[in-house]
């Protein structure tokens, strides 16, 4: 499926990795480990926008923090090959970012009018479910680079003119730089006289 924001895919077929907090161990640690096969590599390549996506990986734990609350900790590793913003070439990307969410039972969604969280604030809401995959797509989306550029690709500076139109010279579009010329031959000449 494509918009006008480019491709797109339905949230209902990407991959789903959930947990069920009232299956989780309220002990022990769940370790988990979510590597995608091709076919949902290639859907989620898609609902991002990708070129291609070879790899995408995301291992780690989810530990009991208390009688109610848990901690998911991850390392999220990918490749990617995006268009360059300039070329459209493939440009290839190794991604890996550390992951950490905190799931609290009777969180309190801060209230005001200029409430203000610390950035470094990975706390939300305990779900019924945890899904892996959900969590590797949105770290894959804020890992990408944004601005992806092939080596070498350089964005040209071009000056239009109407047709019948003088063509624009670069001292028109210096009008001032001729003046440091003219202060210098003033300046001399100035000199001269005395």
């Amino acid at each position: 499926m494509t918009d006008a924001n480019g491709p797109q895919t339905d949230p209902d077929s990407l991959p789903s990795m959930p947990y069920r907090v009232a299956k989780l161990g309220s002990r022990k640690a769940t370790h988990f480990r979510f590597a995608p096969e091709a076919r949902d590599r290639d859907l989620i390549a898609t609902s991002l926008g990708l070129q291609d996506l070879p790899r995408l990986e995301l291992v780690g734990e989810i530990i009991p923090v208390g009688r109610h609350d848990y901690k998911l900790t991850a390392q999220l590793s990918a490749r990617v090959v995006q268009s360059c913003v300039i070329s459209l070439m493939p440009v290839p990307s190794n991604l890996a970012e550390a992951i950490t969410r905190s799931y609290i039972r009777d969180y309190q969604t801060p209230e005001g009018d200029e409430m203000e969280l610390p950035a470094d604030d990975d706390s939300e809401p305990l779900p019924d479910v945890i899904d892996i995959a959900a969590i590797a797509i949105e770290a894959l989306t804020l890992a990408l680079p944004l601005y992806p550029r092939a080596k070498g690709a350089e964005l040209k500076t071009t000056q239009y003119a109407p047709p019948g139109a003088e063509p624009i010279r670069e001292s028109d579009l210096k009008p001032f730089a001729g003046l440091a010329g003219l202060s210098a031959s003033l300046k001399a000449k100035d000199e001269s006289q005395n």
